[in-house]
């Protein structure tokens, strides 16, 4: 039998966090699902890490990427291994975004197709990491989203879960810079049309360290193509998506 749910983790050397990591989601995840490891080099740390965790925690696999280096690829490879009715997309760092999957299941139970969380809105925070990084992401989400007709707060989030069989149909095609796909998913599945959803998380980037592939330069620019388009796709396009926004008490406290 399938499970109900794959989780994503592209890794790049991510022992440490992903040891902290396959422990949480061993402990809280009661959904039918498997955990999905893509790592590109065959000497990368974490793969040590997963098969040291398989004998308590047989939910986890390894996945070779050899499309070619980058989070993209990373995902191309990892949905084409996947089972799972829903792939949830994640990264080895975030441990906070965990307590946000079950409202994630339960908006796709209630029909979404493609649900984000976000740090901007809802109550949902961001916490650490990069200063200049997180200005940047603040502000480019919140440009994005007033002025684009986007009805998600955070495109540019890496947590985001989608109906498997959809995936292939969004077509992916930017760059394996950073996390930058997660953006042009974003913009995809509005312009698709389908029923989106979003929840907030606390994020909190690097909190059990590790080296983080963030560079200034190459990210900026790979982040403004896909806004520059997405602004153009967006204000021209005439599928116009719902959004469905799932919070819990702990969270609508937050925002009040």
């Amino acid at each position: 039998m399938n499970p109900k749910l794959s989780i994503l983790l592209p890794v790049r050397n991510e022992g440490m966090n992903l040891k902290v990591m396959l422990k949480i989601l061993r402990a809280v995840m009661e959904v039918p699902h498997e955990v999905l490891v893509v790592h590109d080099d065959p000497k990368d740390t974490s793969i040590a890490v997963v098969q040291k965790a398989q004998s308590e925690y047989p939910n986890v696999r390894l996945i070779h990427n050899q499309r070619g280096r980058g989070v993209i690829n990373a995902l191309k490879e990892g949905v084409a291994r996947a089972r799972g009715e829903f792939v949830l997309i994640f990264a080895a760092d975030e441990v906070g975004p965990v307590l946000a999957i079950e409202e994630m299941l339960q908006l796709a139970n209630e029909g979404c197709d493609f649900i984000s969380c976000t740090r901007y809105a809802h109550g949902g925070r961001r916490l650490g990491g990069s200063v200049i990084g997180g200005i940047l992401s603040r502000t480019a989400n919140y440009l994005f989203h007033t002025f684009t007709g986007a009805v998600l707060t955070d495109s540019t989030t890496g947590i985001k879960l989608i109906r498997r069989t959809l995936f292939e149909s969004l077509h992916l095609e930017s760059s394996p810079v950073g996390w930058v796909v997660a953006f042009e998913l974003a913009i995809k599945a509005q312009i698709a049309g389908i029923r989106l959803g979003e929840v907030p998380i606390v994020s909190i980037d690097r909190l059990y360290g590790g080296k983080s592939t963030f560079r200034l330069g190459p990210w900026v620019i790979e982040y403004l193509k896909w806004f520059l388009w997405g602004v153009r796709v967006l204000w021209t396009t005439s599928k116009r998506s719902t959004v469905t926004v799932r919070s819990s008490e702990y969270f609508q406290g937050k925002a009040a």
